[in-house]
């Protein structure tokens, strides 16, 4: 009987250990996840196209440099490709025992952006570094991912009532901090990931049970003693009014189904003249509402173009999640997963009008520093734990 036969690992053995295993140890880039990295910069040239679509015509009006916000976005992605690298070489089981010191510094920087943060657009959530604009918000969706998936990791799946309080409350004290900026749509987003974690992490039907019955308490709370303000619930809910009134809280919306249906099967093509992107109709047209320039210009097409992208992104974190040695590395792939499906989701259904306004940035295409820094990181720590799938826990 041969060596496949007798270990029964598919792999041959040096020393009593499968040769793959020794391999990652010693040269983990040999175990790369080239597709992953591909999908990621393709979606980054995409948004880097769409930022300078939807912000050069503005600026040449104004007698400004076309393409200052895209030479912000690359040294955003050039920042972020240092941290993939650095965040991807470093064995995330190592990370794992510091996911306390940098959940409690996430914490520390989520009080501090309350105190002394700036306030944009009503909501108090960034500190201004000169050439660079810190969300912390963002940040702390990929702190809590790797705090949560700690706390369930230590459990094994046999979770709990207490284990399962433990991970809301570890996943809830950013979250109320977000909630008070406050930042429904990053709030919602730390919701669905945390539910995410606890499906993975073994929570049973009774704990979602309980889950659904204090959440419908809390919402009941939320609107009847007005903890939320009148504009807010007036965002939350404008999707679902069959007239809005396009004149105020309706005008983003109205305005972003003149720019995707316009689009057509083939789009107007990139930076055509009389479009509502070259016009700058679409209000945060480069930021939230970055699909719009997509589905203006490069049509039903480009827009499918696009989802399959995200897709197989999705995909590829499900199945890192999948090939994982250790219970962690799982609930880590598997929390990314959805923070990206469940942003994507929500990002690009009201750009359609099928779902609230929110200020969720769309992985990746939106404009902005700190998203594109997390999930960067979000895409080394999918490296990370692909390129060490053969180690044993």
């Amino acid at each position: 009987m041969g060596m496949q036969g007798i270990f029964g690992e598919g792999v041959d053995r040096i020393g009593g250990e499968p040769v793959a295993a020794r391999m990652a140890k010693k040269a983990p880039l040999r175990h790369l996840d080239p597709t992953l990295l591909i999908i990621t910069f393709t979606l980054v040239a995409y948004g880097a196209l769409m930022v300078y679509s939807a912000t050069a015509g503005k600026q040449e009006s104004a007698g400004l440099d076309p393409s200052a916000f895209l030479n912000r976005q690359l040294f955003y992605v050039t920042i972020g490709f240092f941290l993939l690298l650095a965040v991807s070489f470093f064995d995330y089981r190592h990370i794992r025992s510091f996911t306390p010191i940098i959940y409690g510094a996430t914490v520390i920087t989520l009080i501090a952006v309350l105190i002394v943060g700036e306030e944009r657009n009503g909501t108090k959530g960034w500190f201004d570094l000169g050439v660079y604009d810190l969300q912390p918000a963002e940040i702390a969706k990929v702190i809590v991912i790797l705090a949560v998936a700690a706390f369930l990791a230590e459990r094994k799946t046999d979770l709990g009532a207490s284990d399962v309080a433990g991970a809301l409350a570890i996943a809830g004290i950013p979250s109320f901090l977000i909630f008070v900026q406050p930042d429904l749509g990053t709030m919602m987003v730390f919701v669905v990931l945390t539910l995410a974690l606890l499906v993975l992490g073994g929570a049973k039907l009774l704990h979602f049970a309980a889950l659904f019955a204090v959440g419908l308490v809390a919402i009941v709370v939320v609107f009847q003693f007005d903890v939320i303000e009148d504009y807010q619930i007036t965002r939350l809910t404008s999707f679902l009014d069959a007239t809005p009134d396009v004149r105020s809280e309706g005008y983003n919306q109205a305005q972003s189904l003149i720019a995707i249906g316009s689009g057509g099967v083939r789009g107007k093509g990139f930076r055509s003249p009389d479009t509502q992107t070259t016009l700058d109709f679409v209000p945060e047209q480069h930021t939230d509402f970055i699909f719009t320039a997509v589905g203006e210009q490069l049509g039903f097409f480009g827009s499918a173009a696009l989802l399959l992208l995200f897709a197989l992104l999705i995909w590829r974190a499900l199945r890192i999640a999948t090939m994982s040695r250790d219970l962690f590395g799982t609930l880590v792939a598997g929390g990314i997963a959805a923070m990206w499906a469940f942003q994507v989701f929500l990002n690009i259904g009201m750009t359609m009008g099928i779902m609230p306004i929110t200020g969720v940035p769309l992985p990746f295409l939106s404009f902005g520093g700190s998203a594109m820094l997390a999930n960067f990181v979000a895409v080394g720590l999918l490296l990370n734990i692909h390129m060490r799938r053969f180690l044993r826990a």
